[in-house]
């Protein structure tokens, strides 16, 4: 039975078993902390002392979708006023259709930033209602390239003394992860100091890898990465420079050491974003978050045009929903398990992936991205719609 007419261009109306019958949104701030105290953080650019996290449910069959993003509490009033509106009575099924209805919803609103974030949120609970509906978890539905994904931790920000830094990278070690990613560029100077720091802190066999959030300069960046690879090792350079120049980052990959990658990409919010990368030849690697770019429709879209052009993919951030994701395409390589977030999802989701001997492992046998949202978190609850 039809329930819905076509809504602005999202599409035809559904059956009754899969028509959208209700959107629901919350937001949650959570507080950064060390060892369980609170602690401000900041990177080469930007100083924060919390965590914004938007999350969306879905309902349509009985079932309930699920998706959050990692943005500004502004997000929740686009969900409410712009996009819950457009996807209600439409077939939960079309998704394709649904995601590029939402996009051209806020042509005039301007697709990237917060919108991007907001239609990513929706976009993920879309998926995962889908998933639900037909009773198999997203990893299956998406198809497996594998079964478990290796992450690096990530953290060790600017505002860490040495002792933090020693005791979060040197702990990551500890637990069998092979990769750890710190932050530099607040200080120029002390840059050197402090990956020697983590350097020692990992030993020989851990990979280290340094975001500088574009806080240097072209030449800064390129004598710094000749120092970081000769000195220590470091097999990682994001953001040297800043993400909108592709020349300086075409010149870092191309000038910078043979054993080092030039990584991008966390700020791609529409499909153009990565090709621009792309085509300029800026990237090594390229990073993609599912939580700004579009969900797991913009992430895929990553994926194939990473395919295209012979580049690997890494997922930025929200380790619990990429761990899904980059499980699922053949370029993926690895997952950010990125301090804050690896907090706080637990503590809003049960069915959070096991991490095991550096990987993180889905669980095929929960349906959908395999997550519930929990009570755990409600102090942190600021609003909902």
């Amino acid at each position: 039975m039809t329930v819905a007419g076509d809504r602005d261009g999202v599409g035809p109306g559904s059956t009754a078993d899969t028509a959208i019958r209700a959107v629901r949104a919350r937001v949650y701030v959570v507080p950064t902390t060390f060892d369980g105290e609170p602690m401000g953080e900041s990177d080469g650019t930007a100083k924060w002392d919390s965590t914004t996290v938007l999350v969306v449910e879905i309902d349509a069959g009985g079932r309930t979708g699920l998706g959050y993003a990692y943005t500004s509490s502004t997000g929740l009033g686009l969900v409410r006023d712009v996009l819950a509106p457009l996807v209600t009575g439409a077939d939960a099924m079309a998704t394709p259709r649904l995601f590029w209805g939402m996009a051209r919803a806020v042509r005039n609103i301007g697709w990237r930033g917060i919108a991007a974030s907001a239609i990513s949120a929706m976009d993920v609970a879309l998926h995962d209602l889908k998933a639900k509906l037909l009773d198999v978890s997203l990893l299956r539905l998406l198809g497996a390239s594998r079964d478990r994904i290796m992450v690096y931790g990530s953290g060790g920000f600017t505002s860490y003394t040495d002792e933090q830094l020693r005791e979060q990278l040197g702990g990551w070690a500890e637990q069998g992860i092979h990769a750890v990613k710190m932050k530099i560029g607040t200080d120029a100077a002390a840059d050197p100091s402090r990956v020697r720091t983590a350097r020692d802190a990992i030993g020989g066999d851990v990979q280290l890898f340094v975001d500088a959030n574009g806080a240097y300069s072209r030449k800064q960046a390129l004598g710094m990465a000749e120092l970081f690879w000769q000195e220590d090792r470091v097999t990682w350079f994001e953001e040297p420079v800043p993400s909108d120049d592709l020349d300086g980052l075409r010149l870092m990959r191309d000038r910078g050491p043979g054993g080092m990658q030039i990584a991008a990409g966390e700020y791609g919010y529409m499909p153009a974003d990565f090709r621009l990368l792309l085509t300029a030849g800026a990237v090594d690697t390229l990073q993609a978050d599912a939580t700004r770019c579009g969900g797991v429709t913009g992430f895929l879209n990553a994926a194939e045009q990473c395919i295209a052009w012979g580049v690997p993919l890494s997922a930025h951030c929200a380790p619990a929903l990429h761990a899904v994701l980059t499980a699922s395409v053949e370029p993926g390589v690895h997952v950010e398990y990125f301090h804050d977030h690896a907090l706080i999802e637990p503590l809003l989701f049960d069915g959070t992936p096991d991490l095991v001997d550096g990987c993180l492992v889905p669980d095929p046998s929960r349906p959908g991205i395999g997550l519930e949202l929990t009570d755990r978190g409600d102090q942190y609850l600021t609003e909902s719609a």
